[in-house]
C-alpha cells in the first residue's frame, strides 16, 4: 500500500490550531463548575462528597464516550461529523448546568456533558495522526490537547467566569460558557475536511477485530492506561478541591483564587510546546519519568507556602508543568505503539479507563476523605499520585521516531 499523501503544512497547522481551540472550549465548559463552586456550593447546599460526585459523574460518561465514540469513528470513518455533533451537544449541556436548581439536576447535566465531551479528544488525535507528519506528531498532539485546554479551560475560565459570576451570578456564567462551542462547531464545519482513512490493515489484522484486550496486551498501552488513571486522578482532584481549599482554608479572596488557578492554565500552555517538543528531541520516556516528580511542588506549595501570592503562583506554574506529558500517555505513545487503523480505539481506551478509574472514583474518594478529616486530604492524595506515576513511567518503551531511528542506526 502506498504511503498516505499528507496535506500542506499550512493545512496541518490550521487543523491542529482549530482542534486545540475546540478542546480548549471543552475544558472551558468542563472546568466551569469547579471554578464556580465557591458560588454554587452555598446556593445549592452541597457537601464535599457531593462536589466529588459531580466531578465523578462527568468523568464516568466522558470515559464511556471516549472509548465508544473513538471506536465508532474508527468503524464509520466520518470523524468530522461526529466531532461537530459532539461540540454542539456539550455546549447545550452548559446551559443545563446554569438552570440547575438542585444537586440531582446538576448531576444529570454533568452526566450529559461528559457523554458529549468524551469522544472529542480521541477523534481529534486520530485526525492529527492521519494528517500530520510523524516527526512533528508529539508537538502537534501536545498543542491540540494542552494549548487550548490550558489557555481557555485553565486560565481564561477561572479569571473570566469568577468575575462574571461575581457580577451577574453563577447561572449567567454557565450561559456564557455555552457560546464558544457553537462558534467552534461552525468553524470546524467550514474549514476542516474529512481526513482520508488510514491504509487498510492486512488480513491478519482484519480477522477477529481489535478491541480493549488486544490493546492492553501492548506493554506501552498498559502503562499509559495506568499513568492515565493516576494522573487524571491528580488533575480532577486539583480542579474539584483546590479552589475551595484556597478560599476556605488558605483564606484567599475569590478573585485571587481565580488568578492562582489561572496560573495553571498558563503553565500547561507553555508545557504543551516545551515538554511535548522536548520529547520529540530526547524521547518520550525520560520526559515522562521526570515530570511527575516535578508535580509534587503544587500540593506542597498549597499546603505549606505562606508568602506573597505571586510566589505561590510561580510554584503553581512549575508544579503544573507536568501537564505537558498528558498528550504523550493519552495520545502520542499509544499512537506510536499500534497500527494506525486502530488509533482512535487505542486512544479511546487510554482516555476512557483513565477517566473511569481516575476521574470517576478519585474525586468522590477525595471528597469523602475531606469530609472525614479536612480539606487538606485531597492535596495529600495528589502528592502520592505523582510519586507513583514517576515510578510507573520507568517501564515504558521508547517510541519517539528520533530515538527509535537513532537506535536502529546504532544497531
Amino acid at each position: 500500500m502506498a504511503r498516505q499523501q499528507r496535506r500542506s503544512g499550512g493545512y496541518q497547522a490550521l487543523l491542529v490550531g482549530l482542534l486545540s481551540l475546540n478542546f480548549g472550549i471543552v475544558f472551558f465548559d468542563r472546568n466551569a463548575l469547579n471554578f464556580l463552586m465557591p458560588f454554587v456550593q452555598p446556593d445549592l447546599r452541597l457537601s464535599n462528597t457531593q462536589i466529588g460526585m459531580l466531578a465523578s459523574a462527568l468523568s464516568l460518561t466522558w470515559a464511556l464516550a471516549a472509548f465508544g465514540i473513538g471506536k465508532l469513528s474508527d468503524t464509520l470513518g466520518n470523524r468530522k461529523r461526529l466531532l461537530i455533533l459532539a461540540t454542539l451537544a456539550f455546549s447545550l449541556c452548559s446551559v443545563l448546568s446554569g438552570i440547575a436548581s438542585s444537586f440531582a439536576f446538576l448531576l444529570g447535566a454533568r452526566l450529559l456533558m461528559g457523554a458529549a465531551e468524551g469522544g472529542i479528544m480521541p477523534i481529534s488525535h486520530a485526525m492529527i495522526a492521519s494528517e500530520v507528519a510523524p516527526e512533528r506528531r508529539g508537538l502537534a498532539q501536545g498543542i491540540a490537547q494542552n494549548l487550548g485546554s490550558s489557555l481557555l479551560g485553565s486560565f481564561v475560565a477561572p479569571v473570566l467566569l469568577v468575575w462574571f459570576a461575581a457580577a451577574f451570578g453563577w447561572r449567567s456564567a454557565f450561559y456564557l460558557a455555552a457560546i464558544p462551542g457553537l462558534i467552534s462547531a461552525l468553524l470546524i464545519w467550514w474549514l476542516i475536511d474529512e481526513p482520508a482513512p488510514p491504509p487498510r490493515p492486512g488480513l491478519a489484522h482484519e480477522s477477529g477485530g481489535y478491541g480493549a484486550i488486544q490493546a492492553l496486551k501492548n506493554r506501552n498501552i498498559l502503562i499509559c492506561v495506568i499513568l492515565g488513571v493516576l494522573l487524571v486522578s491528580y488533575l480532577v482532584i486539583c480542579w474539584a478541591f483546590m479552589p475551595i481549599y484556597l478560599t476556605q482554608v488558605r483564606g484567599y479572596a475569590p478573585d485571587t483564587m481565580g488568578w492562582l488557578m489561572g496560573t495553571l492554565g498558563v503553565s500547561a500552555a507553555v508545557a504543551s510546546f516545551v515538554i511535548a517538543g522536548l520529547s520529540d528531541r530526547i524521547g518520550r520516556r525520560p520526559v515522562m519519568i521526570v515530570m511527575p516528580f516535578v508535580a509534587v511542588i503544587l500540593p506542597l506549595a498549597a499546603l505549606y507556602y505562606s508568602g506573597p501570592a505571586w510566589v505561590m503562583a510561580v510554584l503553581f506554574f512549575i508544579g503544573w508543568s507536568m501537564n505537558g506529558i498528558f498528550p504523550m500517555f493519552m495520545a502520542t505513545v499509544p499512537t506510536e505503539s499500534v497500527d494506525p487503523h486502530h488509533a482512535a480505539t487505542a486512544l479511546g481506551l487510554t482516555m476512557g479507563v483513565a477517566e473511569v478509574l481516575g476521574g470517576v472514583f478519585s474525586p468522590s474518594l477525595a471528597g469523602m476523605a475531606a469530609d472525614a478529616t479536612d480539606l487538606s486530604a485531597p492535596l495529600w492524595i495528589m502528592l502520592g499520585l505523582t510519586v507513583l506515576s514517576g515510578l510507573v513511567a520507568m517501564g515504558l518503551k521508547e517510541t519517539a521516531p528520533s530515538q527509535v531511528g537513532k537506535r536502529a542506526e546504532e544497531g
